[in-house]
């Protein structure tokens, strides 16, 4: 078997890894299952895609990111290793195929939803498939105390069942210590080995400020910090705001959110990306996959609902390991008014059937019908049109999807579908009746098998290649086809899609778990008043606040988030000098280094403790040898 490195060379160009990959890799081939926590862009696929390719089979990855599904099967395509992912908009035909060729050993990796594991049809391919590993990203998604919760990930543990033997690569940026043991838990783990890169960034300078007008304040952020900037907000509206109001101040911004056209969000990550655009001011839905190592700054304008959430957005900053900061905007009026959302967030069970009436309605859908299919939903219009709170209707919506009943995707790209849906007289009077229609029949005929039997994809462009013709001209002859009732055409969608996983029930009929529904609400205000305990803390550190928070123990303060900038050019407080000095005496009954006194007196920074023990110095009172090692002068 190759080694690790040799594949990494091979397939990546790589020399080394990064901390931590090798380690884990090395527990997937030894067959353990592994739990890894790897911050966002610490290069997490490779720690399940080179084991992969050591081992004969093919590996199965569960995310629910279908853009992160698209982008790591072209990468691995452009490396020759054959991928292929299944999602939405693929017909049964096509879903089965290519299962059919995941199981006669086609490819290498297989990228699937987690709602997709709870179909009959994969589950039957799943018999004979040779797979050699699992890989669940997005892991925290798995438990309910988790920020990002999601029922379909249970359905992983059944499908390990099915392969055993077969080790399990769990992987998350964001995991508190319950999180962590709930998906050890949920994917029956047997011994995991469990890696953790620190949650400490040396480079990045965490701050928070309570700022009344904060337009200003981020303008006179982005004026002393040169480089590239992302500046979070919470809703649409205000991102075209706030970057309209930073190019009336001469700084080059822009906006981005799931609302705008596909080639929009694509257009403006680009331009950002190469740097033509220094600010980027977006809601969360920008920075997955993003690959962006020399943003120097992160600002949030409104404060974040947890402290993953906020870690997560503000590691996007210095991922090239310089200098670079994030900064916190907020004041107590927000944080009040966060806390009044509460009840809106986890509507009541009346509340989420009478969202789920209108939606039926909105969409004209008969009892029993709908399961599987998606519809176009443009969730502002259907609030406007039935009068609801755009954020009880998302927070409704939300608790359906996590109760198994129907999925709302920001953007599902769905390609264009066409079927013959005449015999092939009534298609040759047409041929000769309508001779323009003519080559756009034969070339449909040649280059898509089954399309008299069966909707199968097609696609405008190469048609248009093949034609010699504009795309638009091709779709125009799709049309008169369509209306003429020779094929049934449905053309490409890349919009918000509303996906029934059930049949449609009568509203009285919902069966809605709301024991669950209240315990995630407990878990939700238990994680927003951490994020309000980070926020309000002016004596801890903020990057010890953050480790803590995910379970890692670090006694020494970072020495450039605000509190301890504070910390150092406050001057000594005598009797807190003479305090510490009485501590440090006592332990240096015998010579002792200054990491091991640091571990002996946790409760105090080190920035504090270096002050104090230049100040025993200087007084005689201790002594450093040529070592480093500190005592008592004798």
């Amino acid at each position: 078997m190759t080694d690790p490195s040799s594949i990494l060379r091979q397939y990546w160009g790589h020399a080394q890894f990064r901390p931590l990959q090798e380690d884990i890799i090395n527990a997937i081939l030894a067959g353990s299952d592994t739990l890894a926590l790897m911050p966002t862009g610490g290069g997490k696929s490779i720690c399940f895609q080179v084991p992969a390719m050591m081992k004969e089979g093919i590996c199965l990855v569960v995310t629910p990111l279908i853009a992160l599904m698209r982008d790591q099967v072209d990468n691995l395509e452009k490396r020759g290793i054959k991928a292929v992912a299944i999602y939405a908009g693929l017909t049964n035909r096509e879903v089965e195929q290519t299962l059919e060729n995941a199981r006669r050993g086609h490819y290498k990796f297989l990228y699937v939803s987690p709602e997709r594991l709870q179909s009959r049809r994969f589950l039957d391919y799943c018999d004979g498939m040779p797979l050699n590993l699992l890989a669940v990203d997005e892991a925290h998604c798995i438990s309910q105390w988790g920020y990002d919760f999601r029922p379909a990930y249970l359905q992983i543990a059944s499908i390990r069942r099915l392969f055993p033997g077969v080790p399990v690569l769990a992987l998350t940026a964001t995991a508190t210590p319950l999180v962590q043991k709930d998906i050890c838990a949920k994917l029956e783990m047997q011994q995991p080995k469990v890696f953790a890169k620190s949650f400490a960034r040396a480079n990045l300078s965490y701050s928070v400020s309570e700022e009344a007008n904060r337009l200003d304040k981020i303008k006179h952020i982005l004026d002393r910090v040169p480089g590239s900037a992302i500046v979070y907000c919470r809703n649409r509206l205000r991102t075209r705001q706030l970057a309209e109001g930073l190019r009336l101040r001469g700084i080059a911004a822009d906006y981005y959110h799931a609302g705008l056209s596909p080639a929009d969000r694509t257009a403006r990550q680009k331009a950002w990306i190469k740097n033509e655009v220094r600010v980027i001011v977006c809601t969360n839905a920008f920075g997955m996959g993003i690959d962006k190592p020399d943003v120097r700054v992160v600002i949030h304008h409104d404060v974040p609902d947890s402290l993953e959430a906020y870690y997560q957005e503000a590691g996007r900053a210095g991922r090239d390991e310089q200098k670079a900061y994030a900064v916190l905007l907020y004041d107590e009026q927000e944080l009040g008014d966060m806390e009044d959302r509460i009840p809106l967030l986890f509507p009541s069970l009346q509340e989420i059937k009478h969202v789920y009436q209108c939606i039926v309605n909105y969409l004209q859908l008969p009892v029993g019908s709908a399961e599987g299919l998606y519809f176009n939903f443009d969730i502002n219009e259907f609030v406007k049109q039935f009068k609801l709170n755009i954020t009880v209707t998302y927070s409704a919506i939300r608790i359906l999807e996590q109760e198994g009943i129907l999925q709302l995707s920001e953007s599902v790209y769905l390609p264009s579908r066409a079927m013959f849906v005449t015999n092939k007289e009534t298609l040759y009077a047409v041929e000769d009746a309508q001779p323009a229609l003519e080559p756009l029949i034969k070339a449909l005929l040649r280059n898509y098998e089954g399309i008299f039997d069966n909707e199968v994809r097609i696609f405008e462009k190469q048609l248009s290649r093949i034609l010699r013709q504009t795309e638009a001209q091709v779709t125009e002859k799709l049309w008169q086809l369509h209306q003429q009732g020779i094929i049934r055409y449905r053309p490409k969608r890349d919009e918000p899609q509303l996906c029934f996983l059930q049949e449609r029930l009568q509203a009285g009929n919902l069966r809605i778990n709301m024991a669950r529904v209240e315990e995630r609400k407990q878990a939700y205000i238990t994680r927003l008043k951490a994020m309000f305990g980070y926020i309000r803390s002016n004596e801890q550190c903020r990057t010890q606040t953050l480790v803590a928070y995910f379970g890692e123990k670090n006694d020494t303060a970072c020495g450039v988030c605000d509190v301890c900038v504070k910390r150092k050019t406050r001057p000594l407080d005598h009797g807190a000098v003479d305090h510490i000095a009485k501590l440090v005496i006592q332990h240096l009954q015998q010579p002792v280094s200054l990491a091991s006194l640091l571990q002996m007196l946790p409760g105090i920074p080190e920035d504090r403790l270096m002050d104090v023990l230049q100040f025993l110095v200087a007084e005689e009172k201790i002594i450093r040898d040529k070592d480093g090692l500190l005592s008592k002068r004798q």
